[in-house]
């Protein structure tokens, strides 16, 4: 099962085993990490699930969706090139070893 690694903006670690097909918020969601909202319950609607997804990461998920990319205007925090929204980013096996930052803010 691969592994995730949230990392909140103070630099606490938190890492769990996901399930390929569980989507990066559903995961923080249930496990109670700190800095993940989701508002709209991972519909791409309220960009409160914002994360910055580390390199070589970025390239194994999905490409940002028109709906996505018009959220992502929408965060708190800044958004940069590692930006996504969680509910959109589906864990594979290419996911293992992923490391997500959580913004200073989702709302």
């Amino acid at each position: 099962m691969p592994t995730v690694t949230y990392i909140s903006c103070e630099g606490t670690k938190q890492k769990f085993e996901i399930p390929v097909g569980k989507r990066v918020m559903q995961a923080a969601i249930a496990n109670g990490v700190d800095g993940i909202v989701a508002e709209c319950g991972g519909q791409a609607m309220c960009a409160t699930c914002h994360v910055y997804v580390d390199d070589p990461w970025r390239d194994t998920f999905a490409p940002i969706t028109e709906e996505e990319d018009e959220m992502l205007e929408e965060t708190v925090s800044e958004r940069t090139s590692a930006s996504r929204l969680s509910c959109q980013l589906v864990i594979t096996d290419d996911s293992d070893g992923l490391i997500v930052r959580l913004p200073e803010a989702q709302v």
